[in-house]
């Protein structure tokens, strides 16, 4: 799989962990940002990993910081990206499986470098699933693209489940 990744200041020792790891897994790997300044700014660098995953550079995509949260939060604002932090494997397994994530954040503060590894690892191993959870994800785009999320909105879509 082609993976892009990158980091601010502080998530460059786990981004670099994370890369070995995917290389030894057999991942292309596309490295996005800038060298690492602790005056940098996240939502600049996820910005530029999330449009590589939107123009289809990438597969998915892995951010690295010090928490996870603000690129998390940054990433998702960009039409196309799914974006989440995760701090262990079944959610990152879950969020695929149920969401289609496309973009991981991780915290270096948070957690080591071999429980994420194993967090990468179900990411990218996951599959997509279909039925309620493509129900799901198309009244995303529907919030995504400002429109309204009805029962009647998409065929078989439910209110409020």
């Amino acid at each position: 799989m082609k993976i892009g990744i990158a980091a601010d200041h502080a998530g460059q020792a786990l981004k670099a962990a994370l890369v070995e790891h995917l290389r030894e897994k057999g991942h292309e790997v596309k490295q996005y940002g800038t060298p690492p300044d602790p005056d940098d700014d996240y939502p600049l660098i996820v910005r530029v990993l999330a449009d590589a995953i939107v123009r289809g550079e990438v597969e998915r995509g892995i951010f690295t910081c010090g928490s996870g949260i603000g690129p998390a939060v940054a990433a998702n604002k960009i039409a196309g990206i799914r974006a989440a932090v995760v701090d262990n494997e079944w959610s990152a397994r879950d969020a695929v499986e149920h969401i289609d994530l496309n973009l991981l954040t991780l915290g270096e503060r948070v957690i080591g470098d071999e429980l994420a590894k194993s967090i990468v690892d179900e990411y990218l191993g996951a599959k997509v699933q279909g039925g309620r959870h493509e129900r799901r994800r198309k009244q995303i785009e529907a919030l995504e693209a400002g429109t309204k999320v009805t029962a009647d909105s998409t065929q078989g879509m439910r209110r409020g489940v």
